[in-house]
């Protein structure tokens, strides 16, 4: 599928052509200017509003890039996928464009708004395990027993380019960016900006953030390999999880990003809370996570143009009530 080395996993083109495809049923999102990130920080800081994307996430952008290659017998025979729940939205969305079927497989503890939303797509949903590796492993079994095409949510070249179209976007509408902070699960997100980013403006700054509950690319990339970590329950779920051994994703990120920092529960949950007081934009911890590197550390990024990726923003009512009415 991809020949070796690190630059022929995903390319500009590649992240061009993700763009082309999508035909217009992707949206351009906005990049709005923070005046409270800006004035902390002394800094121009803007946030990439991908909350207000299709199914309110950025998931979409991968699994139509990866869904418009199907084959007719593997749009015939149909696809599955495992999802914290933003993914499994997006490919119930264009298997239906496609007029295929599809399964998504979501940990028992997924949030209800990303079950509810799933479900109203015309998909079988399986909720398995307690964890998104056990979820992952079942539904790349059931893959392979009913002749399904996977589709990853991050370990997947098309995938990957699709979400770098993120990156393109913001070249274009802020060329002088000088510094990117994206979430960090899988990879596939902080893979494909990378990539577009360092293709056109190789000094960009490119940061991840990860929640310290569920730290598997920190840990990696500490270990110069991909390693298992033990993951706990976090708000940033969209995040949770390991990576699978093959990932085309961590090279990348090797060659690509400068840094991973992590943040505790008590840190996200206030970005959750300081994004709806200050932007009144409602973000799930996924996409809250990409302003605490300002918010915990401002100095670092004054004089510089910088933007955080605000990856979603399905949140539960009563979490996201609870957060706003107790949390200090």
């Amino acid at each position: 599928m991809v020949s070796s080395g690190v630059d022929s996993l995903i390319s500009y083109q590649d992240i061009e052509n993700a763009r082309q495809s999508f035909g217009g049923e992707v949206k351009k999102t906005p990049l709005v200017r923070s005046s409270y990130l800006s004035e902390l920080s002394g800094g121009e800081v803007y946030l990439k509003l991908e909350n207000l994307q299709l199914t309110n996430s950025f998931k979409i952008r991968g699994a139509m890039a990866r869904m418009k290659r199907l084959n007719a017998d593997e749009i015939r025979r149909g696809v599955i996928t495992a999802s914290a729940g933003n993914h499994g939205q997006a490919v119930a969305i264009c298997a239906e464009k496609l007029n295929s079927k599809a399964i998504v497989v979501v940990p028992e503890t997924t949030p209800k708004v990303k079950i509810e939303k799933i479900r109203r797509g015309n998909v079988e949903l399986i909720l398995h395990g307690r964890v998104f590796d056990i979820a992952e492993q079942y539904a790349r079994k059931l893959a392979k027993e009913r002749g399904l095409t996977f589709i990853s949510g991050y370990n997947d070249p098309m995938v990957a380019a699709g979400q770098g179209t993120i990156g393109l976007e913001i070249l274009e509408d802020l060329p002088n960016v000088d510094s990117v902070i994206v979430p960090v699960g899988g990879g596939g997100l902080i893979a494909g900006i990378s990539t577009a980013m360092k293709s056109i403006r190789p000094n960009v700054e490119v940061l991840g953030v990860e929640p310290e509950a569920s730290a598997a690319m920190y840990y990696s990339l500490k270990a110069g390999k991909l390693i298992d970590v033990e993951t706990r329950d976090t708000i940033a779920d969209g995040l949770a999880g390991n990576i699978e051994r093959d990932c085309i994703t961590f090279p990348i990120v090797q060659k690509h990003v400068k840094e991973i920092l992590l943040f505790d529960e008590t840190t996200i949950r206030r970005m959750i809370r300081v994004l709806w007081e200050r932007e009144r934009q409602r973000v799930e911890g996924a996409g809250a996570i990409s302003i605490a590197p300002i918010v915990s550390a401002s100095n670092r990024f004054t004089g510089k143009h910088v933007v955080s990726i605000i990856t979603g923003g399905n949140i539960d009512d009563s979490v996201f009530n609870e957060i706003l009415t107790n949390d200090s």
